[in-house]
């Protein structure tokens, strides 16, 4: 348990399970590499009363074959059963655990069950008919499911209409680490990267746990990057396809969305992504849920617009990363961040990237200012002017509009030192205050926000900011 980083709500629901007087059926689930695997062998210290793990592209005979083998090692059987069907599989693991002693909890941990579900294999439904017409009328079974296919386990298990349909007891989504649990992990192994380079690295590899867990940390974070990345045959270089292709069927569609999304830091709206990429209706849609789903791309809504207008924007930090500076490289410089990443186009991006990890901690956020008890809604807002207006457009990333009448304008600036604000910048916060009033109509307070590394310079143009949140703010 001490290996465990956070998840602290995770293993209080675990904990809940094994100490209720009935069988549980328990999913967890979430983006590949997130870590579901590992919290669930942790908490139980790898100790099961049976444990299956689904093979990727296996056939169904080979799926079966290999429970098949899982039984045999887990019943102690001298030889190896044979099943035609999954019928005949969970008919023999209820006879294993029916043997079992009474009196305790017997824990069933099947992982990627996605992969399990092959076509025609009525894989599903025998699970069904062996939850609800054994299991379930126990009172000493937990059953946990786990798969990265995040959409296929929503569609066919959350939201079953059969036979599981309002089965499950315990529902455990896993999301990526936040900076403060990415801290906590790096301190267990003992690095000193400080705050600004913790930050850097999560503007790459984001909150999943598996990269973080590549690095070397007695290297500098240029030198990680460049071994994930760009040496010959690097672990994170190979991983975008094998990402994609595990996880979405027709994963061509998939990218081509992505890769749109990375050329649009400001995101787009459903019927701009249809357009660009020729798609539209069902279709469309299954694509941005399932996206979304799997904590790809953000969804959120423009102030003062219809839900249909809300903008989806791609905040998988490893995909805008490898897409940008990975996938069309061809220099086959195995140094080659530690000979550009100091460049003015890196700390462009890296200004864009800071906008995301802000709007990725908003809790943290709303914690600073004081208002993690007052109802608010985060959105964005654009203004787009006639061009007979001659007006100039407005975009704010991050809007906070709280109960208490007030809402805040968020500017988001990464710097390596105090925020420099010069009169033009100032001038233009306060043209953006203004602009921001008259095409909203707003009677509400409005703050200008600013989130920067280490706070804004004093000096005369200082005033215009009315609240600060620092770098530091973001890992509470």
């Amino acid at each position: 348990m001490k290996k465990l980083i956070g998840r602290e709500r995770e293993i209080k629901e675990l904990g809940r399970c094994m100490a209720s007087e009935q069988s549980e059926f328990v999913i967890v689930y979430g983006r590949r590499r997130v870590g579901k695997t590992f919290l669930v062998d942790e908490y139980f210290k790898r100790t099961y009363d049976f444990s299956y793990v689904g093979g990727h592209n296996l056939s169904n005979a080979k799926q079966l074959r290999n429970f098949a083998k899982a039984v045999k090692r887990y019943a102690h059987l001298s030889k190896q059963p044979k099943f035609a069907d999954w019928s005949e599989a969970f008919d023999a693991l209820t006879d294993w655990l029916e043997s079992l002693p009474e009196g305790r909890k017997k824990v069933v941990f099947i992982d990627e069950m996605p992969w399990i579900d092959t076509p025609h294999s009525d894989f599903v439904e025998e699970f069904e008919t062996f939850w609800n017409g054994w299991a379930a009328r126990r009172r000493d079974i937990v059953l946990i499911a786990s798969g990265s296919a995040t959409s296929w386990m929503i569609d066919n298990i959350v939201e079953n209409q059969g036979g599981l349909h309002c089965r499950i007891t315990s529902n455990i989504y896993l999301q990526p680490f936040t900076l403060y649990e990415v801290e906590q992990y790096l301190r267990m192994r003992k690095c000193t990267w400080d705050r600004y380079q913790i930050v850097q690295a999560y503007m790459i590899l984001g909150g999943v746990p598996f990269y973080w867990s590549l690095l070397d940390t007695q290297l500098s974070l240029v030198q990680n990057i460049d071994r994930l990345f760009f040496q010959r045959n690097a672990i994170l270089n190979i991983e975008f396809d094998e990402l994609y292709n595990a996880l979405f069927t027709h994963a061509e569609r998939y990218i081509q969305t992505v890769q749109l999304l990375s050329n649009h830091k400001e995101g787009l709206t459903r019927n701009q992504i249809g357009a660009d990429l020729g798609i539209d209706g069902k279709s469309l849609t299954t694509i941005l849920r399932n996206l979304e789903r799997c904590d790809f791309i953000l969804k959120y809504s423009q102030l003062g617009n219809k839900v249909k207008d809300a903008i989806y924007r791609l905040s998988d930090f490893y995909t805008l990363f490898y897409l940008r500076y990975v996938h069309a490289n061809n220099s086959m410089d195995e140094q080659w961040w530690s000979k550009h990443f100091q460049t003015h186009a890196v700390e462009a991006w890296q200004g864009q990237s800071f906008e995301l990890v802000c709007m990725l901690h908003t809790d943290a956020i709303k914690k600073k200012l004081g208002i993690s008890g007052i109802a608010a809604d985060v959105a964005s807002w654009r203004y787009v002017p006639t061009k007979e207006s001659g007006e100039k457009g407005a975009q704010v990333d991050m809007v906070i509009s709280r109960a208490d009448r007030v809402i805040n304008l968020c500017e988001m600036k990464f710097a390596v030192g105090k925020y420099q604000m010069t009169r033009t910048y100032a001038d233009y916060l306060r043209d953006r205050v203004e602009l921001f009033r008259s095409k909203t109509n707003t009677r509400h307070a409005i703050v200008p926000t600013m989130v920067t590394t280490y706070g804004i310079a004093d000096g005369i143009n200082k005033g215009v900011v009315q609240q600060e949140i620092l770098m530091d703010d973001l890992f509470n």
